[in-house]
């Protein structure tokens, strides 16, 4: 066992060959490397599988023996300054490495189909396979310096991922913005790290942890000014997390490829805030007003991303807010000190929401081979519905997918977020009630994107054709290249709008007028028609290798729950999920769970699971298209009345419809006030710069060049006109000066 123990320093560092051999092949041999991309998927999936398996045995012997390991060396060594470098495996970091291997394993096999059109293939893998080795880092890091470097370079290929379809203008705005507002809580994070080394003057866990309370127990610091440094820390935790009011990167993010939204924005990169708060909740415990300010930011953004979620039309913008409400509660039992609730729906979330996110994928996946499905209208929920009967595998995934997420048992997140809710009414009243009443809209608006989504009748703009035998319709796919080679030579164009051009052709063609009305009349339609050439009208089930990662997670949303149930109730022993986290829970110098209870357990649950089927039924009520004019449309939207003879109910639910659909202003609020104002600085510095700094030096310039100009057309090129006119004014100067002498003399 200690020999496994101390080739854990590797684990970080086993992906990293593949980025580097992509990077060397595409610059030596760019043309082999194109050819052979598909078999990059290989290396990277079979690298992380020996990830995966070192990181579970780790996580078998921490369980059997309750053990932290720690080794490090020096890196520089001075008799003022001492840094090390090191791993540090305890049951956080087995936690974190079994998700982060687990989760990629799946994503990366998923994204070799999904991504096997994109001419960025053998990039993303790179980026994929790089990312892994810095979130590996980050939670094998034994101090703040180390957790710092991978911190960024995590920041880098959150950037880079993003930002993978750079192109598209959304995009680039998109990871632009990420990477802005993670500078402000990267900015804090390294003020806080600076600031508790002078305090205590390490830089390694357990050395600060020991030096600070006792500090701290014997009143040897400036309360307020650690009170500071602990601020900055979790403003990068806050920032990392999307947690308010940092939050406003993450639906943004969503620009970037779906499996890039499973990975880093659903298990990962997110909870890597999540991670460093649970790594530092000893120094946070002894100080109560950080564990306030944690416990408040968590409510706050439970309750805000929740709101954010119920009226968004964007499928995987939805999950994104879903997300952050969920981080929320993950932040909210930190600041309650409920280490071992944050770390269990840490876990449970994790698997649940990449099954929902590589769901989601599925279904943009299969709606974009529809006939004028551009990327954009491929993930507004309001153009799909009726999807049931086309993709059952994936229907029935994401149906599972969202149960557990709404809290309903037997599935993972019930079991997680019900120990958060029963732990919220032993420490505030005022944000038990928020937190339940949150569970209710988690129900609703998960419900709301899976009634959407799948039930109902398909909701695309040419449903009405019969599809006929010598009739059928191809899309053009985001994709590029691979379509066109299916493309008949005898086809028309035909567009809803005045003129339109192929993607293929250059010619215009006039739209039909008759195809327009048999449409509804219904907008921004391209419909490509083959002629003797059948093809897709509807969606149909991704290949196997997208449902194979979708089967699994299956498995880990229906089981992983167990981690937490105690199975010998005679015995009274401690739960698996315990029994990992032991050594951690005698670090923050708290009482292990014992088991509960199975009586007050469901007589607990029975008010959280009545709330989640309160927002399912909900959600049933408003969106189920019972009616065959109900079918498929944002009924929140379609319902609210305009004019002036609207109720009160009207209003408030237009208000509430416009404040989420809006993103509660933030942005705006961000866009006039920041944005605005640093603009209206920065064009008041330019201002000054080009004509007061500038507009010395240039008039200093013209004025000597005007007095030259002047003074060339005085000189007549005689000598003695020279000496004539110096010697008067020396005379004058001289007779002035010999004046001012006599007269100081008399």
């Amino acid at each position: 066992m200690e020999q496994t123990y101390q080739y854990a320093w590797i684990i970080p560092f086993v992906p990293l060959p593949v980025p580097m051999l992509i990077g060397v092949g595409l610059l030596l041999f760019p043309t082999a490397t194109n050819k052979l991309r598909r078999m990059w998927a290989f290396p990277s999936i079979l690298l992380l599988s020996i990830v995966m398996i070192f990181s579970t045995n780790l996580s078998i012997q921490q369980i059997n023996s309750n053990s932290i390991y720690q080794y490090v060396w020096s890196w520089t060594l001075d008799n003022d300054f001492s840094l090390e470098l090191g791993c540090l495996i305890d049951p956080l970091t087995s936690i974190m490495s079994m998700l982060i291997t687990i989760v990629g394993i799946m994503v990366l096999i998923y994204s070799d189909n999904y991504m096997a059109h994109d001419q960025g293939y053998l990039r993303f893998f790179a980026y994929m396979s790089f990312f892994s080795t810095s979130m590996l880092g980050l939670v094998t890091s034994s101090n703040l310096i180390q957790i710092y470097i991978f911190w960024e370079l995590v920041g880098v290929c959150s950037y880079l991922l993003i930002g993978f379809w750079f192109t598209r203008p959304l995009a680039s705005n998109a990871c632009q913005k990420a990477f802005v507002t993670n500078r402000v809580g990267d900015f804090g994070l390294l003020l806080g790290i600076l600031g508790f080394y002078w305090i205590t003057g390490s830089f390694e866990f357990r050395d600060l942890f020991k030096i600070f309370n006792n500090l701290i127990y014997n009143n040897q610091v400036n309360y307020l000014f650690v009170t500071l440094c602990a601020a900055l820390l979790f403003a990068g935790a806050v920032a990392k997390s999307a947690q308010f009011p940092l939050h406003v990167w993450l639906p943004d993010a969503m620009e970037g490829p779906t499996p890039i939204s499973a990975l880093i924005h659903a298990a990962t990169m997110v909870a890597a805030g999540i991670f460093l708060v649970a790594r530092l909740l000893p120094l946070f415990i002894v100080i109560p007003y950080i564990m306030n300010l944690i416990s408040l930011i968590g409510i706050i953004t439970v309750l805000l991303g929740a709101t954010l979620a119920l009226a968004q039309k964007d499928i995987k913008r939805g999950l994104a807010y879903s997300t952050m409400s969920q981080l929320g509660y993950m932040m909210l039992a930190l600041g309650m000190g409920s280490y071992r609730s944050s770390l269990f729906h840490l876990i449970t979330h994790a698997y649940s929401k990449a099954l929902l996110f590589l769901g989601s994928g599925s279904v943009i996946h299969s709606m974009e081979t529809i006939v004028g499905y551009s990327p954009e209208k491929s993930q507004n929920m309001v153009l799909m519905g009726g999807l049931t009967k086309y993709v059952p595998i994936t229907k029935t995934s994401f149906l599972l997918g969202t149960l557990s997420l709404c809290g309903i048992p037997p599935l993972a997140c019930f079991w997680s977020k019900d120990e958060i809710l029963n732990d919220s009414w032993l420490y505030s009243p005022i944000f038990a009630i928020i937190a339940w009443a949150t569970a209710g809209l988690t129900a609703f608006y998960m419900f709301r994107i899976y009634l959407l989504t799948f039930e109902g009748h398909l909701n695309v703009y040419f449903q009405n054709y019969s599809g006929k035998k010598n009739t059928a319709f191809y899309s053009i796919s985001i994709w590029g290249k691979g379509c066109s080679k299916i493309i008949n030579k005898n086809f028309r164009l035909l567009r809803i709008n005045n003129q339109s051009s192929s993607f293929f052709l250059k010619k215009t063609y006039r739209s039909d007028e008759n195809l327009k009305k048999r449409n509804g009349g219904r907008p921004f339609i391209n419909l490509i028609r083959f002629e003797n050439k059948k093809a897709h009208l509807y969606p149909y089930e991704s290949d196997n290798t997208m449902l194979f990662p979708l089967l699994v997670l299956v498995l880990f949303t229906l089981f992983v729950g167990s981690l937490g149930i105690s199975f010998n109730q005679e015995a009274r022993d401690l739960d698996i999920l315990s029994k990992w986290l032991a050594p951690s829970i005698d670090l923050l110098h708290q009482k292990s769970k014992d088991l509960t209870d199975w009586y007050e357990f469901w007589k607990d649950a029975i008010f959280s699971v009545s709330i989640a089927y309160f927002g399912i039924l909900l959600a049933s009520l408003l969106y189920k298209p019972i009616f065959s004019s109900f079918k498929n449309f944002d009924l929140i939207n379609s319902f609210v009345k305009t004019g002036p003879k609207r109720s009160r109910w009207d209003k408030i639910l237009t208000l509430l419809y416009n404040w989420s659909y809006n993103r509660a202003y933030i942005d705006v609020f961000y866009t006039t006030s920041f944005t605005g104002s640093i603009r209206g600085f920065s064009q008041l510095t330019h201002f000054f710069d080009t004509r007061v700094i500038d507009g010395i030096t240039n008039g200093v310039g013209v004025i000597s060049f005007f007095v030259g100009e002047g003074i060339k057309y005085v000189g007549g090129g005689r000598i003695s006109s020279y000496l004539f006119l110096y010697f008067s004014c020396v005379s004058v100067f001289l007779f002035v000066s010999f004046s001012r002498i006599v007269e100081f003399i008399r």
